[in-house]
C-alpha cells in the first residue's frame, strides 16, 4: 500500500449525450450473450454489434466484442485521476513549504492517522461498485440505481460519524505519539488544526468518492476525472489565498517573474489588496479548508450528475430510503476492504518505524524511492481498477468466460507493459533520481541508496502489473474476503515480516529493506495466480437484477 498513490479509484465520460438509463441488451454495457464468438479474441471487432447510444464507455460494450478497446477506456481515465491527485498533494506541499517546513512536517504526520479513519468507510465504496457493476451487467438497472442510492445512504451516515469520532480523536491520538520536545511544541499543534478543518469537513470529502466508484462500477470511468480536474483545478485556485491571504503569497511572487505580467506589478498589487482588505490568510487551517471546499464542488457536482442527468445508475431520491438488505450486502461486501485498507494504512506506519531507524540518506532515499515508485504503479492500478468493472458486468451478465478471459489479458497486458517500465527503470536510475535532488547536504548517499532501492524494486514490475489485475478482479466477483486476504499477505508476510528479517534478523542492512520491499508483490502475485486459476471466484454475487429483490451472495 505505500507504493499506491493516495486518491479514490474514478474517473469519467465523453461529451455524447447523456445515456439512456434504461439499458438493455442491444450493446450497452448490459448486453447480454447473444451467443457468437467474435469477442474471443481481445482485439475481435466485427462480431461486435454496433454499440448504443447507451453505452457508458461509449465506443465499446464492456460484455461484447473486443477486450482490449473498453479495458483501456476504463483504465486510462483511472491513471489520470491518481496524476491529478499527486496534483492535489504537490499543490499542498509546495504552499505549505513556502509557509514553514513544520507545516510540511505537520501534513505527513496527519496523513497516516486521516487514512485509518478514511479506510474504514472507504471498502464500503467499493462494496457499491462492484454491485452497481453486476447488477449493470445483468440489466437491473433499477436494481443498480437501488443499491447506488443505498451505497450514498450508507457512506453519508459512515462519514458523518467519522467526521464527529475524528475531530474529537485528533488531539488524544496526537499526544500519545512519542515525539521530542520541539516537535510537539510546533509540529503537533499544527497537525491537529489541519486534521481538525478535515475530519469536520469529511462527509463533503466522501461525497466526491462514492460519486467515483458508482460511476466506475456502471462502466463510466471518464465522468469522475472530469469532475476531479475541476477540483483539482479550483484547490490550486484557493490555496495561497486560504492559507497567506495577501500576506506573503507567494502566487504574487510567481506571476511578478512571469513575462508580460511583471508589467503590472502583482507585488504591489499584493500590498494594495492588503491594505484594502486586510485578509492575511489562516495558514496550514487554509490548506485543508481549500481541500474540503474543493471536494466539496466535486460531491455536489457528482450528486447532479447521478440524480440530476442521464448518466450513470438511474438513482433518483426515493432510493434513498434504507434498504435493509441492501445495506446488510454493502457491509458484508464493504467490511473486508474496510480491513483491508486499513492494515494496509497499519503496514505503511510499521514499515515507516522501521525505517526511522537508518541514517538520514537512507530514509531519504526510501522516500523518495517509493514517490518514483508511486508513479511506475499508476498503470497497473489502472488495468486492476477497471478490470474489477469488467469482471462485476461481465458475471452479472452470466459471462464469467468472458470474465475471464479478460483478467488473463489485462494480467498479460499489465506484466508486459511493468516489465518495459522495469527496463527503463534499471536504465535510466541515475538520472530520474538525481533530478529530483538538488545541491543538498547528503545529496550522494542519497542519490546512491536510491539508486539501489529503485533498481532492486525493478525485480518486482511485472509482478506489481499481473497482483494488481488478479485483486482488481476478485473484488469485482464480490470476493472481498479473498483480496483481503492475499493484500494482508503480500503486505504483512511479503513485506513487513521480510523487511524485519533481513534488516534484524539476518544483518542486511538498507539492502534488506530493498529486497523485503520487493518480495511484497511477488508474493502477492503468485498467491493471487493459484487461487484464481482454482476458478472459484466465477460465481457472481448477486441473485436477481430485480429491485426489491435481496442480492445474496457469499465470498
Amino acid at each position: 500500500m505505500s507504493d499506491e498513490p493516495a486518491a479514490d479509484p474514478s474517473d469519467p465520460s465523453d461529451s455524447s449525450e447523456p445515456p439512456d438509463p434504461s439499458g438493455g441488451p442491444s450493446g450497452g454495457p448490459t448486453g447480454a450473450d447473444d451467443g457468437r464468438d467474435g469477442d474471443d479474441d481481445p482485439e475481435a471487432t466485427s462480431d461486435a454489434p454496433e454499440p448504443a447510444p447507451d453505452d457508458p464507455v461509449g465506443e465499446e460494450s464492456i460484455t461484447e466484442g473486443s477486450l482490449l478497446r473498453p479495458l483501456f477506456r476504463l483504465a486510462w481515465p483511472i491513471v489520470v485521476i491518481q496524476l491529478l491527485q499527486v496534483t492535489y498533494n504537490i499543490v499542498d506541499t509546495l504552499y505549505l513549504g513556502r509557509l514553514s517546513a513544520e507545516a510540511v512536517g505537520a501534513i505527513s504526520l496527519a496523513f497516516p492517522l486521516i487514512f485509518l479513519l478514511i479506510a474504514v468507510a472507504g471498502g464500503f465504496t467499493t462494496a457499491g461498485a462492484i454491485l452497481v457493476a453486476q447488477y449493470t451487467g445483468a440489466d437491473g438497472e433499477g436494481s443498480a440505481g437501488l443499491v447506488a442510492g443505498q451505497t450514498i445512504f450508507t457512506v453519508s451516515v459512515l462519514s458523518v460519524l467519522i467526521g464527529i469520532g475524528g475531530y474529537f480523536y485528533t488531539r488524544p491520538a496526537l499526544e500519545i505519539l512519542p515525539s521530542d520536545a520541539e516537535t510537539a511544541a510546533t509540529v503537533i499543534p499544527l497537525a491537529a488544526d489541519y486534521m481538525e478543518v478535515i475530519f469536520a469537513g469529511i462527509p463533503l470529502m466522501f461525497g466526491f468518492f462514492v460519486f467515483s466508484a458508482l460511476m466506475r462500477g456502471y462502466g463510466d470511468t471518464r465522468t469522475p476525472m472530469a469532475v476531479m480536474f475541476i477540483s483539482v483545478l479550483l484547490n490550486v485556485l484557493l490555496d495561497p489565498f486560504f492559507i497567506f491571504g495577501f500576506e506573503g503569497n507567494p502566487l504574487f511572487e510567481w506571476l511578478a517573474a512571469v513575462p508580460g505580467l511583471a508589467a503590472l506589478d502583482p507585488v504591489a498589487l499584493e500590498a494594495t489588496l492588503l491594505s484594502a482588505t486586510g485578509v492575511t490568510g489562516i495558514g496550514i487551517q487554509g490548506a485543508a479548508l481549500a481541500t474540503i471546499l474543493s471536494r466539496g464542488v466535486a460531491t455536489a457536482i457528482g450528486l447532479w450528475i447521478l440524480f440530476g442527468t442521464g448518466y450513470g445508475p438511474d438513482v433518483t431520491l426515493g432510493h434513498l430510503a434504507p434498504d435493509l438488505d441492501f445495506i446488510r450486502d454493502i457491509f458484508r461486501l464493504g467490511l473486508p476492504s474496510s480491513v483491508e485498507q486499513t492494515t494496509s494504512a497499519l503496514a505503511m506506519i510499521t514499515l515507516t518505524a522501521m525505517i526511522v531507524t537508518f541514517s538520514p540518506p537512507v530514509v531519504a532515499a526510501y522516500g523518495l524511492g517509493n514517490r518514483l515508485i508511486s508513479l511506475v504503479f499508476l498503470p497497473a492500478m489502472g488495468l486492476g481498477r477497471a478490470i474489477d468493472t469488467m469482471v462485476g458486468q461481465n458475471l452479472g451478465a452470466n459471462r464469467a468466460d468472458r470474465a475471464g478471459r479478460a483478467v488473463k489479458f489485462a494480467a498479460t497486458t499489465g506484466a508486459g507493459v511493468m516489465f518495459l517500465v522495469a527496463v527503463v527503470a534499471v536504465t535510466f536510475t541515475e538520472p530520474i533520481v538525481g533530478a529530483f535532488l538538488g545541491d543538498v547536504p547528503d545529496a550522494p548517499a542519497t542519490i546512491g541508496y536510491a539508486v539501489e532501492y529503485v533498481r532492486i524494486r525493478s525485480v518486482e514490475f511485472a509482478f506489481i502489473g499481473v497482483s494488481q489485475v488478479i485483486l482488481g478482479a476478485f473484488r469485482g466477483a464480490g470476493n472481498t474476503k479473498t483480496a483481503m486476504v492475499i493484500s494482508i499477505l503480500t503486505l504483512w508476510v511479503g513485506r513487513v515480516a521480510s523487511v524485519g528479517y533481513l534488516v534484524f534478523v539476518a544483518g542486511w542492512g538498507e539492502t534488506g529493506v530493498w529486497v523485503g520491499m520487493a518480495l511484497g508483490n511477488v508474493l502477492g502475485a503468485v498467491i493471487g495466480v493459484a487461487w484464481f486459476s482454482r476458478g472459484t471466484w466465477t460465481e457472481r454475487y448477486i441473485d436477481e437484477p430485480e429491485p426489491g429483490v435481496d442480492p445474496v451472495g457469499d465470498d
